[in-house]
């Protein structure tokens, strides 16, 4: 695949992060960025999408970074760290361990119709891929809406909705998220097909998977290019 971003013009209502712009950052188990008006991307996965040993190795080297870079820790380190989280799991996420939920058609769509539920009102999303155990979204908040609150209200719906039609109680979703600013239009571009091959990623047949960009976005070609269509 050839990356071409850097020479398309920006699709509508993006911009990139802004560095004369005020930046909110929080720390929960990863840290956290906010900026009015960002795009970013956000993955968000099933309670179980990970083995015990996965989450342990997890906690290891969190504890093995936070003894190699001690106080005070630099907004580089800190995003090194949460991109080295990312690339892991989203790695054994691709092993679609778990229950994953979504392999099941009906709870696929409601997470779908969740995403999609306050499109132009609340936020844009860009662009979606819902795997089996987890779900890889492009999202821009409107002013006076949190990420994290739009987040844990699609979460919060579909954990519901799963949760009634099995006939159970419980998590679904594990409760933190991983979420990013989006630079610039290449990185942008590169989240997008990211999206666009996740499922070749995982070796999904194209029952077990279900994505989606705007189509304003397609027809500027900020679309998905790949051998699925």
């Amino acid at each position: 695949m050839t990356c071409v971003s850097f020479n398309l013009d920006p699709p509508p209502g993006f911009r990139g992060l802004d560095p004369d712009r005020p930046i909110r950052k929080y720390f929960r188990n990863l840290p956290h960025w906010r900026q009015v008006g960002a795009t970013y991307g956000v993955t968000f996965r099933l309670a179980d999408s990970l083995p015990q040993a996965q989450l342990t190795m997890l906690k290891s080297l969190r504890r093995e970074w936070e003894s190699k870079h001690s106080e005070p820790r630099t907004e580089q380190m800190w995003e090194e760290y949460a991109q080295s989280v990312a690339r892991r799991v989203n790695t054994w996420l691709d092993h679609n361990y778990g229950e994953c939920l979504f392999k099941r058609a009906e709870l696929a769509r409601e997470l779908q119709r969740s995403i999609m539920h306050f499109q132009n009102e609340r936020y844009h999303v860009a662009s979606y891929v819902v795997m089996p155990n987890h779900c890889h979204l492009l999202i821009r908040p409107f002013e006076n809406f949190e990420l994290e609150d739009l987040v844990g209200a699609i979460k919060g719906v579909t954990s519901c909705f799963a949760n009634r039609l099995l006939g159970r109680v419980g998590d679904v979703w594990q409760q933190d998220s991983y979420d990013r600013i989006i630079r610039d239009e290449e990185h942008l571009y590169r989240a997008i097909q990211y999206i666009g091959n996740n499922p070749r990623f995982a070796g999904l047949p194209k029952s077990l998977w279900h994505r989606w960009v705007d189509p304003t976005w397609d027809a500027l070609k900020w679309g998905f290019h790949d051998a699925y269509g």
